[in-house]
């Protein structure tokens, strides 16, 4: 699309409003779905991610990786088990989770931030004790959940300038490492950050009042109606847990918070930097 230089310019002057209210500003966003699989929606991401730390913003990225955790386990012959949508958590499937978060997951996502210019330190919540957790249930095995977070790490590094890149892994009593769910580590670390908003990126549009009518998006949900969406059955299944993270988060202190649809290019910038937004917002 060819625009002619007085629409660039009126994008950019949409734009500077939000830009100075986000100024120096934390936002936590939560990087998962088909946006870290598809290579050109990956770099996409990445570039509106510096883009916003270009402008003076503090963005702090928390990264899923479901899937490719559970290609790795079926590539070494151990099939996947869930239970309400928690992955079932071993020992073996602990140390599978780490080498995928950690050792490739993470450092892919620091090494792109770091061609665009922008200087990105990848960490877990093991690092300097950031998430305590405990254990959520017992038949779920080492899955964990997020009993304290400390944040000082985390304000060293974005006081120097650095974006963190965090895995959603937490540590417990006696050396423990706990598997957690990366919603839940993104709204509960944008509470403890007094984040400005929490951005969960996703597959899906966002909440929708007809599941098959894409038209029918919910573009603004206030806390006190989640139950009755709830009721209604217009949020379900794998909704719930996404819409829950971001009753937390606000209900603890963050302005709002986004349900946004990874699979639209440059969908970060859409939300944050132009009057219509897109997905579900989610304020008290």
């Amino acid at each position: 699309m060819n625009l002619s230089p007085c629409q660039k310019a009126s994008i950019l002057i949409e734009s500077l409003p939000y830009i100075k209210t986000f100024y120096n500003q934390t936002v936590v966003i939560k990087y998962g779905g088909n946006a870290m699989i598809n290579d050109e929606l990956k770099q996409t991401v990445i570039k509106d991610i510096a883009l916003m730390k270009f402008v003076g913003m503090n963005p702090v990225v928390v990264h899923g990786g479901g899937p490719e955790i559970s290609h790795m386990m079926k590539k070494l012959g151990k099939e996947p088990k869930f239970i309400d949508g928690l992955r079932v958590t071993d020992e073996e499937t602990m140390e599978i989770t780490e080498m995928i978060l950690l050792g490739k997951i993470n450092r892919q996502i620091v090494s792109l931030i770091n061609e665009n210019g922008i200087k990105a330190v990848g960490i877990s919540g093991k690092d300097g004790g950031m998430i305590q957790a405990v254990q959520k249930d017992p038949k779920l095995g080492l899955v964990g959940e997020i009993k304290k977070i400390d944040t000082s790490l985390i304000d060293t590094i974005t006081e120097k300038g650095y974006i963190p890149i965090i895995s959603p892994i937490g540590c417990g009593e006696n050396g423990k490492t706990y598997n957690i769910n990366a919603d839940e580590v993104a709204g509960r670390l944008a509470a403890a950050l007094g984040a400005k908003k929490l951005v969960l990126i996703t597959d899906v549009k966002g909440v929708m009042k007809d599941q098959r009518d894409t038209s029918s998006i919910i573009s603004h949900i206030k806390t006190a109606e989640i139950r009755k969406y709830i009721e209604e059955e217009i949020i379900g299944g794998g909704m719930i847990p996404k819409i829950q993270c971001c009753f937390d988060a606000v209900t603890m202190g963050v302005e709002r918070a986004h349900i946004i649809d990874g699979r639209k290019p440059h969908s970060i910038l859409l939300e944050i930097f132009t009057n219509e937004g897109i997905g579900t917002m989610i304020t008290t």
